[in-house]
């Protein structure tokens, strides 16, 4: 028998949702427990085969601020599934925050950003692309307040940030390893 779900208490509803859940457990104990409902979500590390170089976001986090005190995050661009297809929102993200258009990407996973607190499902993808699809600004969106700093960061520096644990964003860090596994060609010296 599964846990049964019995009702839901919304506590705030604005970019996000909390809600609290009454749980009957399998057997029978009631249980509360937050949920914080976010939706999908999809992230991209955009990267270079030719100059061997992936280009990351950095922009503040309030949470990580909050946590740790640190005042930006270096990550892959990323951000919230509005609508349509996960590729199609890749790109719309990866063009906003970096700036890139994007042809094909390459799935990796669609997994649970934190499945003990949130909702969030996150697709994730590899893009290649090349300088000429470099054709916006970057940046983020004015009017959210994003104030994105974008990096281009040789893959060789990005493998040796994995292993020495600088790579703190997850997503990015999963994006990086997988990139690692699939095309190796691309961190080995020339």
């Amino acid at each position: 028998m599964a846990p049964i779900i019995r009702g839901t208490r919304t506590v705030h509803d604005g970019w996000s949702r909390f809600l609290v859940a009454e749980v009957a457990m399998p057997d029978g104990t009631p249980i509360k427990r937050e949920i914080e409902d976010h939706g999908r979500a999809v992230g991209v590390l955009p990267y270079d085969p030719e100059r061997r170089i992936a280009v990351l976001i950095s922009q503040f986090r309030a949470p990580a601020f909050y946590a740790d005190g640190l005042p930006e995050l270096l990550e892959a661009p990323a951000g919230l599934l509005d609508e349509g297809e996960p590729e199609d929102g890749a790109r719309r993200e990866v063009f906003e925050e970096a700036g890139i258009v994007l042809g094909p990407l390459e799935w990796v996973v669609r997994g649970w950003s934190m499945p003990g607190i949130s909702t969030e499902q996150m697709d994730l993808f590899l893009g290649a692309f090349s300088a000429a699809d470099r054709s916006g600004p970057g940046g983020g969106v004015a009017d959210e307040h994003e104030a994105i700093t974008v990096h281009e960061v040789p893959l060789a520096e990005l493998a040796a940030m994995s292993d020495r644990g600088e790579l703190s964003d997850m997503k990015t860090l999963v994006l990086v390893q997988t990139l690692r596994l699939r095309r190796p060609d691309l961190f080995a010296a020339r």
